[in-house]
């Protein structure tokens, strides 16, 4: 059920934006005069097709739903056949330098675009996140040492105001890969306003696929538990909690939020408790002895309690949601490169290259996270397809766009000995990537 879903989620997300790439290809080459012979989804055998438009351009789908393509009339490809006199005009090697860096760049374009229209509607829309307030962290802790401290808030890192958990994440993510500290402008719980710094070498040092916020001691503010829930005939029920009740402290030490709540039961299993929980504006003293849970091994009391942390509505105005969707367009694409540099020079592990199987389970959890996290989502791999796309590998975007650059320069086009030597270069290359994507999907998979 779960390869089901995931690979359910996968083709949603990843379809539309092979569908708008190639769309990409195929509007800039109809805008050239381009002749498009085919517009396929998918690779491999065509298992259904229908002709439109005035050049009866080939609409397609195919075997293999990976990737598409555009085919466009070509005098070097032995399958288009010779190009009739009518048609030479509109053969795509005939054309201008500048009209085919401009063919080729528009698909990884098109993913651009799209990412910063579905992120510009998300800014627009707004929604509910996590907000920057912090609950108190150990005293060895890189935020701790830096000067923060529990019931702070985070308004700013690096210059850039942030407001929510995510946006403050962000930050932090783009100084650990640029190996740089993290200052933070921090408001106190009384209001005033002060900077702290986490020093570089703390930053650097993160794992940004991780939990990076958990690493420097960072976790959200929540506020006392409230009880939603006593289950019936546990020890919470037994010793007279009721739902509304909030937990104030345990044998007399001060409760601030779920986890010091669970952290002071879980070890207690057949010892009395004195719990203290605030009712209607009264302090009661009640008397709880958690039970073993024969499953965890832990103690538990049998209520449920709710654990939402302190939330903030972010939402911009048109132009302003735009100018976010664009920047962190860019600020994505620049991140993605850093990130390819660093495993080139061997600064991140090539762990961090994942492949279709990490990408069909995370759009299956996105999609389960409701539409806004899915489209979020989606924004992302847009981005990623399209910077992937323009890498200098020749059977990308990214190679033809190097020979065409290559052509601008010397006045003359890439001989077809050396294009072919670095095509079988180019699908060697990509082979290697995408077994070493495989296998480490495999690894964390199982």
């Amino acid at each position: 059920m779960i390869i089901l879903q995931a690979a359910l989620a996968f083709l949603v997300a990843i379809g539309p934006l092979v569908i708008f790439h190639e769309l990409g290809h195929y509007w800039v080459a109809r805008l050239c005069g381009v002749k498009v012979l085919r517009f396929s989804i998918g690779m491999g055998r065509i298992v259904w097709s229908r002709r439109f438009g005035p050049d009866q351009t080939e609409w397609a789908i195919s075997a293999l739903p990976i990737g598409g393509y555009v085919k466009m009339l070509d005098a070097r490809d032995p399958s288009t056949g010779p190009v009739a006199a009518a048609d030479e005009a509109r053969e795509f090697t005939r054309q201008s330098v500048w009209k085919r860096i401009a063919i080729v760049a528009a698909g990884p374009l098109a993913n651009f675009v799209l990412a910063i229209v579905v992120m510009a509607l998300l800014f627009m829309h707004g929604k509910q996140e996590p907000g920057t307030r912090l609950r108190a962290m150990a005293p060895a802790t890189a935020v701790y040492q830096a000067g923060v401290r529990g019931g702070d808030s985070i308004v700013g890192v690096n210059g850039r105001a942030v407001q929510s958990w995510a946006e403050m994440r962000w930050e932090i993510v783009r100084a650990a890969i640029d190996r740089r500290a993290a200052e933070l402008d921090v408001r106190g719980a009384e209001g005033a306003t002060y900077r702290a710094v986490i020093p570089a070498q703390k930053v650097a040092g993160l794992n940004v696929d991780g939990d990076v916020m958990g690493a420097l001691g960072m976790q959200m503010w929540r506020p006392r538990p409230r009880v939603d829930e006593v289950l019936p005939g546990g020890p919470a029920a037994r010793a007279g909690v009721q739902a509304g009740d909030v937990i104030v402290s345990i044998d007399g030490k001060a409760v601030a939020d779920f986890e010091d709540f669970t952290g002071a039961v879980q070890p207690a299993a057949g010892r009395t408790l004195q719990l203290t929980v605030l009712r209607k504006g009264r302090e009661l003293v009640l008397p709880v002895t958690p039970e073993r849970d024969p499953r965890s091994g832990g103690a538990v009391v049998r209520l449920l309690v709710a654990q939402t942390p302190e939330m903030v509505r972010v939402q911009e105005g048109p132009i302003q949601a735009v100018a976010k969707g664009a920047q962190r367009t860019w600020e994505t694409s620049t991140m993605t490169l850093k990130m390819i540099g660093k495993m080139v020079v061997g600064q991140v592990s090539l762990k961090n290259v994942s492949g279709p199987l990490t990408i069909a389970d995370a759009a299956r959890q996105t999609a389960r996270s409701g539409l806004e996290t899915f489209l979020e989502f989606i924004a992302f791999v847009s981005v990623s397809l399209g910077v992937m796309n323009l890498l200098p590998i020749p059977v990308l975007d990214g190679g033809h766009l190097l020979y065409y650059s290559l052509e601008v320069l010397t006045g003359r086009p890439v001989s077809a000995r050396i294009g072919e030597i670095a095509q079988r270069a180019g699908v060697g290359l990509l082979f290697m990537l995408m077994a070493l994507a495989v296998f480490n999907d495999l690894v964390r998979l199982l």
